[in-house]
């Protein structure tokens, strides 16, 4: 089975900082290392899209000087890690609401997501200020504009044309969504692209997730059945 697209919840920086007895910063900033560990793991496995859960919509409500520092360690990765990136064949694409970003940082994205690297080897998508229920009720916004506007018939219309409305509408599904840190649960990520996901859940905390993990995965997501409402007779048929 090919695997497209692999989407991560990055779970567990904090309690790994808070195991070496360290501030819950030092463990976002181990975090980078495992996100540039993962993309090499992709390339290498030529995985042609990853998205990533950076900032949730609802990680707001952690304390205001940790989402400070987050958002100050963000804007010191873009501009240390992109052009990097670009040389790489990698391109860098945001979801989210990103207005609830300062305009420096909002500046900053849209450079980042400009620049398009000589051979697209992988396409790196970050989710910001992100919700799976934020993306669904942008979409059926959009489709009430355009049923107001007389532009769609309610009559004909079907999952592939709401498709085109989320997030990622260019992309494939999502094949595989990992979340690191011993939690079981979506926590409102990739709601709609992951309908038909294999799912992970690992207890190692993310910034100790690497290549060898990742090749972990992607044997066990091999070895498992993916039936799409389809009995296993009819797939091995």
């Amino acid at each position: 089975m090919t695997v497209q697209h692999i989407a991560i919840i990055m779970d567990g920086n904090g309690r790994w900082a808070a195991r070496k007895k360290r501030p819950r910063t030092w463990g976002h900033k181990a975090g980078v290392k495992a996100v540039k560990a993962t993309l090499t793991a992709c390339v290498k496995a030529q995985v042609k899209h990853l998205t990533l859960f950076a900032f949730s919509s609802e990680n707001w409500q952690r304390p205001e000087t940790e989402v400070s520092r987050l958002m100050s360690l963000f804007l010191q990765s873009l501009e240390k890690e992109a052009p990097e990136l670009n040389l790489k064949g990698v391109a860098i694409n945001f979801i989210g609401d990103l207005t609830a970003f300062s305009t420096q940082l909002q500046n900053k994205m849209q450079q980042v997501q400009q620049l398009a690297p000589k051979e697209l080897r992988l396409t790196l998508n970050i989710a910001v200020n992100y919700g799976g229920r934020w993306d669904l009720l942008e979409a059926a916004k959009k489709l009430a504009k355009q049923y107001k506007a007389e532009a769609v018939d309610l009559a004909d219309y079907n999952e592939s044309n709401f498709n085109q409305l989320i997030c990622l509408a260019d992309q494939p599904p999502v094949d595989i969504l990992i979340r690191t840190g011993g939690e079981q649960r979506l926590s409102n990520f990739l709601l709609w692209q992951s309908a038909y996901a294999e799912i992970f859940f690992l207890d190692t905390l993310w910034p100790d997730f690497d290549e060898l993990a990742l090749q972990e995965v992607l044997q066990l997501y091999h070895r498992r059945e993916r039936r799409f409402g389809q009995t296993s007779e009819q797939i091995n048929a």
